[in-house]
């Protein structure tokens, strides 16, 4: 069985499944899934939220022996679940559930929105397929988690050996650093306490900023363009595109001489309405540019303007990361050299495992 053919088949049309466990429903990037582990090793962040879960042919079973993928009721193969951390159960010094202040994504990535507001949902122009404020609409999340809070959280999680790297979002913010400054802050009080890499997303800022997160002691950075359409970017990111694709290029160039190759990412959503040409053609500028395209397909989340949207198929995402596998390596660049964030966890995305070769 091709196992990397078959995550690809999940991230696309997601699996029903009946489960209690502990899942993230909306926020700034993929939600609504839930972790497992394919017979090949191979993790997959599998979607069971959102409404094109409906048309699926996938279902998951649990039983006392463990999880069991289905399709159109023949079984599959087995699944390992990743465990609910059992810091999930515990409270901050301040009274606050430790899942408010920091999550799991995949084995051991602990995850965060330092702050879960984003000046464009201010003036109405968020990302059409962004839930990052809906978290705190829902009371799934507090609005900013203090550095103090974060290490309680860091401390509890590598007490179960589930927190191995860190990734640090924040909704955009005004001002010029557009949140690099609370992102630098946050960095380096947890290198002061752990000795734990570091990825943080933050949209394109000067290179004064880049060095203040280099120097603050993080390890990887993501700047997410989202897509490679400029047509499409200023339809559905209209208020990242205010910032045109020439910028995004130019401080990723500044980004990838600070952090190095191989330690500068960007989403790439597939299923927004771009074409393939533009996606190749994002991918090779990219990857020519020492910056790693983190290929994903579109993940619906409701309530979004996207919610009944559709995922690209199976087949689509196949060629686009054969395709991209193939420009990766070219340039010689290998997304499992990246020392932290989702490049690193892969959850979301095979995009490594279509890098022949490594």
């Amino acid at each position: 069985m091709n196992y990397t053919t078959l995550k690809t088949e999940l991230l696309c049309l997601g699996v029903k499944a009946k489960t209690t466990r502990h899942l993230r429903k909306t926020g700034a990037g993929p939600a609504g899934g839930s972790s497992f582990v394919l017979p090949n090793g191979s993790l997959v962040e599998v979607p069971i939220v959102g409404r094109f879960i409906q048309n699926s042919p996938f279902s998951i079973t649990e039983d006392l022996d463990g999880f069991y993928l289905f399709k159109n009721d023949e079984k599959v193969c087995e699944l390992q679940g990743v465990p609910t951390p059992q810091f999930y159960g515990m409270d901050t010094s301040e009274g606050i559930p430790m899942w408010k202040i920091a999550l799991i994504h995949g084995v051991d990535c602990l995850a965060t929105t330092v702050d879960q507001t984003c000046v464009h949902w201010r003036h109405n122009m968020q990302c059409d397929f962004c839930g990052i404020e809906l978290s705190l609409k829902h009371h799934r999340t507090i609005k900013r988690k203090s550095p103090g809070q974060l290490l309680e959280v860091i401390q509890a999680a590598r007490a179960e050996n589930r927190a191995n790297h860190i990734i640090l979002t924040i909704g955009t913010q005004p001002g010029a650093d557009r949140g690099a400054n609370v992102l630098s802050e946050t960095t380096r009080t947890i290198k002061e306490q752990f000795d734990i890499p570091v990825h943080v997303q933050v949209e394109p800022v000067d290179e004064t900023y880049l060095f203040q997160l280099k120097d603050s002691g993080v390890d990887t950075l993501g700047i997410h363009i989202e897509t490679c359409d400029p047509d499409v970017f200023g339809k559905v990111c209209p208020g990242k595109a205010l910032l045109d694709f020439e910028y995004y290029e130019k401080m990723w160039g500044h980004a990838v001489d600070i952090f190095g190759k191989n330690q500068v990412s960007s989403f790439v959503i597939i299923g927004l309405g771009e074409s393939d040409e533009s996606i190749l053609k994002g991918a090779k500028w990219m990857a020519s540019n020492g910056v790693i395209p983190f290929v994903v397909p579109l993940r619906p989340i409701p309530e979004t303007p996207l919610e009944n949207a559709i995922p690209p198929s199976p087949e689509r995402m196949v060629y686009l990361y054969e395709e991209v596998g193939k420009i990766l390596k070219e340039n010689n660049l290998n997304p499992n050299k990246n020392k932290a964030g989702c490049v690193r966890c892969k959850g979301c995305s095979p995009v490594d495992e279509f890098v022949i070769g490594y």
